[in-house]
């Protein structure tokens, strides 16, 4: 049977960002071109939405797809007045919100973070959001860990994307969560997405941006993805920028969203993952192949960013064939 996925449409919801989850999700498919996942819009009582634009929109499902949804999303919309000045929901919207079963995933698209907030969902865990209202929301809720620099936060069961295209990025790091590599690199390639975006919100928000641009570490960072397998060190990048350790790692991080070195870490962990879903590889082969030298190292980075040892991951993913 099909993910079921529950997209629940506010009054002043983003037209485009309510569309995210069909789109990425409905891409999904098996070998043979089944699709892995089913998606409804539901609407409070099922009634008409007023988008942010000029026009509304009808749905076919009222709240009770929750009862079966194995992931509701919520769309982005404005965060309503009452909501910026109290932190408090409206009473019919806490109740639905109250009717999603305990297991059920919880995904937050952009500015919808304030209103898991509201419910008390995103105490004592770290979340983001849109970057221009992160402020806000570390006011309104300090009991949460806003994280302003990335796309998106997986804490499980409940996740919270930034602000727009940040949806797609989330919805297809869960197609990967849930099926692997492969099948989220095909749904992205049907959507003409990157499977995934190097960074975070940094490198988008306005004060963080460079003066001085006439100069790029895009170049760098392609050469630095070719020679993962290879020792990498922050002079080996600076000097094939043509730039000083210090100017190299302060564009580095205005660009990228991070450090060079933790950047290049992920890059080698994202790809160490690509190989476990994808390849037969042993796991010592892995390790060389993605520059971390031993399986030692290797299975640490998983135990720290993964909470699984590489064989374990592997098997997460590639579960044994039904015959």
């Amino acid at each position: 049977m099909p993910h079921r996925v529950a997209v629940l449409a506010l009054d002043g919801v983003l037209p485009l960002d309510l569309g995210i989850p069909a789109r990425v999700f409905n891409e999904a498919c098996t070998p043979d071109g089944a699709r892995l996942y089913s998606v409804s819009t539901f609407s409070l009582g099922g009634r008409p939405v007023r988008t942010h634009e000029d026009f509304q929109i009808l749905v076919d499902h009222d709240e009770s797809v929750l009862r079966t949804a194995d992931t509701v999303v919520i769309a982005t919309q404005e965060p309503s007045e009452h909501l910026l000045a109290t932190g408090a929901l409206p009473g019919d919207l806490a109740a639905t919100l109250d009717r999603i079963p305990p297991r059920t995933r919880i995904v937050s698209l952009c500015t919808s973070a304030f209103l898991l907030a509201a419910a008390g969902l995103l105490n004592g865990r770290r979340a983001t959001t849109h970057w221009a209202l992160c402020d806000t929301f570390a006011r309104l809720f300090p009991d949460v860990e806003v994280d302003p620099n990335v796309l998106f936060v997986d804490n499980g069961r409940i996740l919270t994307s930034a602000g727009g295209a940040a949806g797609i990025d989330m919805c297809l790091h869960l197609v990967r969560r849930d099926h692997g590599a492969t099948v989220a690199a095909a749904a992205a390639r049907r959507c003409v997405a990157a499977p995934w975006r190097e960074g975070g919100q940094a490198q988008f928000i306005e004060h963080l941006v460079p003066q001085d641009t006439d100069r790029s570490t895009s170049a760098t960072r392609q050469w630095a993805l070719e020679r993962l397998a290879e020792p990498i060190t922050l002079e080996d990048m600076a000097r094939h920028a043509h730039m000083s350790v210090r100017t190299f790692t302060r564009r580095f991080r205005s660009e990228a969203g991070t450090s060079p070195l933790k950047w290049l870490a992920q890059r080698r962990l994202a790809h160490a993952r690509l190989l476990l879903e994808s390849t037969d590889l042993a796991i010592a082969r892995v390790a060389t192949a993605c520059g971390f030298g031993d399986p030692v190292a290797l299975r640490k980075q998983f135990h720290t960013h993964v909470g699984l040892s590489p064989l374990a991951y592997r098997r997460a993913h590639n579960p044994p064939e039904r015959h």
